[in-house]
């Protein structure tokens, strides 16, 4: 079973991808292919990004908190 992509490892995919389109050397059909597989990376990248930010704002929160039940 193959492991799940790490955010930066999908990163890496979407730079290489990225470059590789820059340069300008794929078919069209090719370069259709690592267009689809990068706007699925993006959207991967996006919602894990998405998932941290929501962790560091619950997070924040409950410190925020934690130090208002303190301080009475």
């Amino acid at each position: 079973m193959a492991k799940a992509m790490t955010f930066e490892e999908a990163m890496q995919k979407l730079e290489e991808i990225v470059r590789t389109l820059e340069n300008g050397e794929k078919s069209l059909d090719e370069s259709l292919k690592l267009f689809e597989e990068g706007t699925k990376l993006s959207a991967f990248c996006y919602e894990k990004l998405q998932k941290a930010e929501q962790k560091i704002t619950e997070l924040t929160k409950l410190e925020e908190e934690h130090a208002g039940l303190e301080s009475k």
